[in-house]
């Protein structure tokens, strides 16, 4: 990742409302980061917390109604995606943007080929003949490790394993040569040595063509191995933002500790129990007036009752959304 390097994607103050018969849910409140060329930024976070739901939102992937994106700024070069109309939003998916579903089997169309539907964007996108697709579509395969690949793009999706069906859609992702993948929780449905292969394929694959990714999970396992910067999100908004080696290493936000407290160890104090988050995640029936975070927090101040904490500086290319600072034990001057 080049020093310096504009972002690819830039993203400010994005707000996404659900609409529901119960009244409005605030899914996404405020979340601003960027992605920089050739980077893997990680997303985390527990179910609920607003990653899949912010990164569908940049690209118009949410059904409206109910979703609504209410604020904020998607820089895609020149481009916001928040004021693009429906057909240059589908120029740019596919083509310049990939985007990886977490279950690739109600992802993948059951009644075409595997081959059918990764030569579908080759031809819309890239103006592709027919035969010039298929072959592109059979290097793709081989791109991601699938054997014999030739004779599996005339296969279903149903003959294919769960791993393999993953590999076909990081294929079909790639199809188009996009400058940012965006991987919604790939391997979650996944055993543990397939995952371990998807891994190291997206690996391999961002070494060889250079793309941006952006790689959502609830593992911190998986971000650990992989990633360059992480978000931590939490009810709807980033809590705390780091290189992954300062997030492991000096943990700002009582979230963010409390997530990697729950992460199994082999070794010391941790390693005879699996602990948990008290709690439950907050329902985000209207817009954040305090943190989110504090009927699960151990070192809650009053303030927290009454504000909606910004996000600070706390070290180098490090900021986090809390009152508390570790380093004292006491209130962070904010």
């Amino acid at each position: 990742m080049p020093d310096g390097a504009l972002p690819v994607l830039d993203v400010k103050e994005l707000k996404t409302v659900f609409r529901t018969r119960r009244g409005e849910v605030h899914a996404v409140n405020s979340v601003s980061f960027d992605l920089k060329p050739g980077e893997l930024l990680g997303v985390v976070g527990e179910s609920g917390s607003g990653k899949s739901v912010t990164m569908m939102s940049l690209i118009g992937l949410l059904p409206s109604p109910p979703a609504e994106v209410r604020g904020g700024q998607v820089m895609f070069g020149d481009q916001d995606l928040l004021q693009a109309d429906d057909d240059t939003l589908r120029a740019i998916r596919g083509a310049r943007i990939g985007f990886v579903f977490q279950d690739p089997m109600t992802s993948l169309n059951p009644v075409f080929t595997v081959g059918f539907q990764i030569m579908e964007p080759l031809r819309k996108h890239m103006g592709m003949d027919k035969r010039a697709a298929r072959v592109r579509a059979k290097e793709l395969l081989e791109l991601v490790g699938i054997p014999d690949a030739a004779s599996r793009l005339t296969d279903f999706p149903h003959q294919f394993s769960g791993g393999m069906r993953q590999r076909v859609m990081i294929a079909i992702a790639l199809a188009c040569d996009p400058q940012v993948l965006i991987a919604d929780e790939p391997t979650t449905a996944l055993d543990v040595t397939i995952q371990a292969q998807i891994l190291e394929l997206v690996k391999d694959l961002r070494q060889k063509l250079g793309m941006a990714i952006v790689w959502i999970t609830h593992d911190l396992g998986v971000i650990a191995g992989i990633a360059d910067r992480v978000i931590v999100m939490y009810g709807g908004q980033i809590v705390e933002h780091a290189p992954v080696k300062e997030l492991f290493g000096n943990p700002q936000h009582p979230y963010t500790r409390a997530l990697l407290e729950t992460v199994p160890a082999m070794h010391g104090d941790r390693a005879d129990r699996l602990r948990v988050i008290q709690g439950q995640p907050p329902v985000l029936a209207g817009p954040p007036d305090a943190c989110p975070f504090r009927a699960r927090c151990s070192h809650r101040f009053e303030r927290c009752d009454r504000e909606n904490p910004p996000r600070v500086p706390c070290g180098p290319a490090h900021d986090t959304a809390c009152f508390w600072d570790p380093a004292t034990g006491g209130p962070r001057h904010v």
